[in-house]
Parts: structure tokens; C-alpha cells; sequence
């Protein structure tokens, strides 16, 4: 995350976005960096038959839609907010100037992107070869060890349509996978709420 006071030095603006608006669309040409200040978006890809396939969840803080600023390519996914949100809009030729200028936030892009590179290599693995269960342990696992929490238990705050739509599965396979995890100790219920 690029620090508030340095956005502020580079031509940024605060836009609010209503609950369900669009942010971006897919295939849509990339004119702006966009850190989220307060609210949720998520990044998605709709499948010929209409269901969406989530490509990410982003909360306060977090950046998204980079790549293509780099790489001069269209948006291969779109962006909506899932909240009313505020999010820092930062324009292109502004967003690279201050990565020229500041290094150590360049730094610190590429490694976010890397990461994220990672996550969607395993998950590509996951939807291609593995069954349900194994799909949903790794989707998990990745976040718990994302959170780089020190406690025992990590409560999942993906409801089971979030797990649905990161794992390109059936809301009642999630469910019947969830319940299967369970029953051979893999994870907990505990109000509703999934544990690992």
C-alpha cells in the first residue's frame, strides 16, 4: 500500500463508488492506479454461460488492477464494489512518476505482484486437476498463511459464495465439500463460521 501523504503529492483523488458500481470493466483501457481507502471490491470474469468466476477481494487498504498499467494491455477482469467505498484514484502517467521516484514503493508493487502471481498459479492448479475438497483447503490455507495470524485457529471470513466464486464451484458443492472437510477433521464449524 503506497502511504496516504505520498498519494497526496501525485495529482490522487478520493472517489466514492456506490454498493454494486462499476469500477472498471473488462477490456476496458487502464488510466489509473486505485488503492481502497474504506470499503470492498471485488475483481471478477464473467463465463460464457453468465456466472461469475472472482479473480479477487480487495478490502481497506489494498491496491488493485495493476498489471496492465505495466504491461500496456487492456483489463482482463472487471472491477466492482461490493460496499459504498472510497478509493484513491491515482492516473497512470502520475502513478508511474511517483514509482520512478520512490523505489521502495516500486519495491514493494512488484512484490505484492508477485504474490498474487503465486496465489493464481496455485488456484489455476486447483480448478484444473483437483476435486472440491482439495480446492477449498488450498484456497484456505492461502488465506490463513496470507494473514500471517500467530493464532492456532483461523476463522475464514470468505462466506461459502466467495469460496464458490474463487473456486469456480457450485455454492452446493462448496457446501457438501465443507461438510465432507468436517467430518474428517480437516476444518470446524464454529457459528456458522469456518475454522482452520
Amino acid at each position: 500500500m503506497i502511504s496516504t501523504n505520498l498519494l497526496e503529492r501525485y495529482n490522487v483523488q478520493l472517489k466514492h463508488y456506490a454498493k454494486e458500481q462499476a469500477i472498471f470493466n473488462e477490456l476496458d483501457t487502464p488510466k489509473y492506479y486505485y488503492q481502497i481507502k474504506s470499503g470492498n471490491v471485488k475483481m471478477y470474469n464473467l463465463t460464457e454461460d453468465g456466472k461469475e468466476f472472482v479473480q479477487g477481494f480487495f478490502e481497506n487498504g489494498n491496491s488493485f488492477g495493476e498489471p496492465p498499467l505495466f504491461g500496456d494491455f487492456k483489463y482482463p477482469a472487471a472491477a466492482t464494489s461490493l460496499t459504498d467505498s472510497a478509493i484513491y484514484v491515482l492516473p497512470k502517467k502520475d502513478f508511474l512518476e511517483l514509482l520512478k521516484q520512490h523505489p521502495e514503493v516500486h519495491l514493494s508493487i512488484t512484490q505484492l505482484l508477485c504474490k498474487r502471481m503465486v496465489y493464481k498459479a496455485k488456484i489455476m492448479k486447483e480448478v484444473s486437476i483437483h476435486p472440491p475438497e482439495h480446492r477449498i483447503l488450498t484456497l484456505l490455507n492461502h488465506f490463513k498463511s496470507a494473514s500471517k495470524t500467530n493464532e492456532s485457529t483461523y476463522e475464514v471470513s470468505l462466506t461459502r459464495q466467495q469460496i464458490s466464486d474463487l473456486t469456480g464451484l457450485r455454492v452446493e458443492t462448496v457446501i457438501r465439500a465443507v461438510k465432507r472437510l468436517e467430518k474428517i477433521g480437516k476444518l470446524s464449524i464454529v457459528d456458522r463460521k469456518i475454522n482452520l
